[in-house]
């Protein structure tokens, strides 16, 4: 299936991460591109590329993305969006996406992404929303074929900056049977407030289709708010900084004590699912008010206070990592076990945007996995 396969295991050479079944809610389809199909699919349209060699390619994704920045960071979409305005080139970049999340171990995944970036050489929305399910079936067909199993689904995207959320969200409720499974909207946040897309909210919400907002990533709690109130939203994508909620009460020798401000009270009693992307939040400067290593990441006290923390990648390639990855790293920094990494999965599974019993069959087939390993 040509999927490259990097295996992590667990800190001291313990039980293989890539092999545990995991569960994968943000993952951006324009951010998980192999360098060697952007090199082709340029050629193919006459598109001039940063280099010709896959891996410098894929280096040079690494470290124009570490840029402490997020609208910085989205600048390297220009180069993979660019590639993706066929349906040849749509549907490839979702087969083999599909492919390499199961070569990670990933047995559910939802493939974000947003259709009116992709319309430069005369697709329709609802063409690039079929090229890209063409590709997602063929895909997990092909797993399947191989003896393997995974699902996916997509996540419909409006771009926060322009004026077509309301047609985006009837684009995703028009494909709710064709392999869309949830709304999000994405790009620049501060100064793009979830309110200003409040109709295609009103919309989804009248037709009972769910949604996950971009929030808390580079902009603060009144993001987050407005995620919430206006977007209605089910998961925060990122949600980070909602630890700017959290406040230290009292130390002393042996704990520190905190209090949950009015939001992350909401969002930890409602179990409202924060998408943590740990290596991208590094290089965005999602946690710069906290530090600049994992070590400073607020994942773990958001863990440790019981809210529902996921784990995700956002971008495979600008972040040069994977799932299996972000959790080696988690283990090793904050010295997780198996237990913590199966409640993450488990998290996830809860918080998919599928029906209640396909969640649970994902939940059987992850305590299974793990107890196993």
């Amino acid at each position: 299936m040509n999927a490259a396969v990097t295996e992590f295991l667990m800190p001291g050479g313990g039980a293989s991460i890539t092999a545990l079944p995991k569960v994968s809610l943000h993952d951006h389809l324009d951010g998980g591109l192999r360098p060697q199909t952007i090199i082709e699919l340029a050629d193919a349209i006459g598109m001039a590329v940063p280099a010709s060699d896959a891996a410098a390619l894929a280096t040079w994704f690494a470290e124009k993305s570490d840029s402490g920045s997020l609208v910085e960071y989205l600048k390297t979409f220009d180069i993979t969006t660019g590639v993706m305005q066929t349906h040849e080139g749509l549907a490839r970049v979702a087969r083999e996406f599909v492919l390499d999340l199961h070569a990670d171990g990933v047995i559910y995944g939802e493939i974000r992404w947003a259709p009116e970036q992709h319309l430069s050489r005369g697709l329709t929305l609802d063409q690039t929303v079929e090229a890209v399910q063409e590709g997602l079936e063929a895909g997990a067909e092909e797993v399947r074929h191989a003896g393997g199993s995974i699902r996916v689904g997509q996540l419909v995207s409006a771009m926060r900056h322009a004026d077509r959320g309301l047609e985006i969200a009837e684009l995703a409720v028009r494909h709710r049977n064709n392999g869309v499974v949830g709304f999000d909207i994405a790009g620049a946040e501060a100064g793009f407030p979830a309110g200003n897309l409040r109709d295609a909210f009103d919309y989804l919400a009248q037709h009972f289709f769910p949604a996950t907002v971009h929030a808390g990533e580079a902009d603060g709690l009144d993001s987050i708010r407005g995620a919430l109130f206006d977007g209605r939203a089910l998961r925060l994508g990122h949600g980070v900084r909602l630890a700017e909620d959290v406040h230290t009460a009292r130390e002393d020798d042996e704990n520190t004590y905190v209090t949950l401000g009015p939001v992350a009270q909401w969002v930890k009693d409602r179990e409202i699912a924060l998408e943590l992307s740990p290596s991208s939040n590094l290089q965005t400067g999602a946690i710069e008010q906290w530090g600049d290593e994992l070590i400073d990441h607020p994942f773990d006290l958001l863990y440790q206070l019981g809210f529902r923390v996921t784990v995700n990648t956002d971008n495979r390639l600008m972040s040069a990592t994977s799932l299996s990855r972000e959790l080696a790293l988690l283990a090793e920094t904050f010295d997780y076990d198996l237990t913590d990494l199966a409640v993450f999965q488990l998290n996830a599974a809860a918080s998919a945007f599928l029906p209640m019993e396909d969640r649970e069959d994902l939940a059987d087939r992850i305590t299974a996995g793990f107890e196993e390993a």
